[in-house]
């Protein structure tokens, strides 16, 4: 072989290099997407739980899952009407409750509520007991906004437009100072690292905490130990919520809800970039 044809193999193989790489860098810049995505829906629903804090509605972001330490809970409420533990969803397509099923498109989303009662469940698992039965799913959906249903297993799906309302129409069962007692449990147990054991939290950052601008009546403000500022969540988790009804308790699955990379998608972007440049405009000439 020539010394032409070793020049012409050299450039052959770092062409075929240059486009597996680009190839690798398209595919993790579409998954970077989904991960945007829910970053936006994740926060278009915090502004809007945000509206229940002036009306005595304590809310906390981004805690942990009790008893799964790389898992998370988008956002728990406490308030007149218990404990509502919400778990949002950027589903697009045609979503609906269809004779309490919950469907995308033609496919039953049975994990989802399955998912949504684990939520719940695991909640529930730290409060005192009296107010267990006062934990209550909710599935909101970030991309339908209208959307209003509750499942065969008494799960509500509520839509950014419905989901405060939803909220706000349960049935009043606790009074102000219950709803400051639970906030400030619930403070601790999901928002600071646990001691090991059972129920161990190691190298997970607290959520953040969202109190109402004005403590209720009669009532003792909760006591957080201040924890380190919490990660944004792109983010990447309540007895259904029937507008005028009261709701018992449900089940749960099994299930977790990942904490999402942040920046990983980023850095991986920018190594795939730099080999690509490399491969382009300096492995052909090298050793020339």
């Amino acid at each position: 072989m020539g010394a032409g044809d070793g020049k012409a193999e050299q450039s052959r193989l770092a062409a075929e290099r240059v486009a597996r790489l680009k190839r690798r860098l398209d595919e993790a810049e579409v998954s970077t997407k989904p991960w945007d995505a829910d970053a936006v829906s994740g926060k278009v629903v915090a502004d809007k739980l945000g509206e229940l804090v002036p009306r005595g509605w304590y809310v906390l972001h981004d805690v942990h899952w009790p008893g799964r330490p790389k898992a998370n809970l988008d956002h728990v409420l406490v308030g007149p009407g218990g404990v509502v533990v919400v778990d949002c969803k950027n589903w697009t397509g045609e979503v609906r409750v269809l004779s309490g099923v919950l469907w995308q498109g033609r496919y039953a989303r049975t994990q989802a509520v399955e998912g949504a009662l684990a939520q719940c469940a695991a909640v529930s698992s730290v409060v005192s007991p009296p107010y267990r039965r006062l934990v209550r799913p909710l599935i909101c959906m970030a991309a339908q906004p209208d959307l209003f249903g509750v499942t065969g297993s008494d799960v509500a799906v509520a839509g950014t437009q419905r989901v405060v309302g939803a909220i706000e129409a349960l049935p009043q069962v606790l009074d102000q100072q219950a709803v400051a007692g639970l906030y400030a449990q619930l403070g601790q147990e999901l928002t600071h690292e646990q001691e090991p054991g059972i129920m161990a939290f190691r190298h997970v950052r607290p959520g953040t905490v969202v109190p109402p601008s004005a403590p209720p009546a009669n009532a003792a403000a909760p006591a957080l130990r201040p924890g380190p500022p919490a990660r944004p969540v792109a983010r990447r988790g309540s007895s259904a919520v029937r507008a005028g009804e009261g709701h018992t308790p449900a089940g749960r699955r099994p299930g977790s809800k990942a904490r999402r990379p942040g920046t990983a998608g980023a850095g991986q972007l920018a190594l795939l970039a730099a080999f690509v440049i490399f491969a382009m405009y300096v492995l052909p000439y090298w050793g020339q």
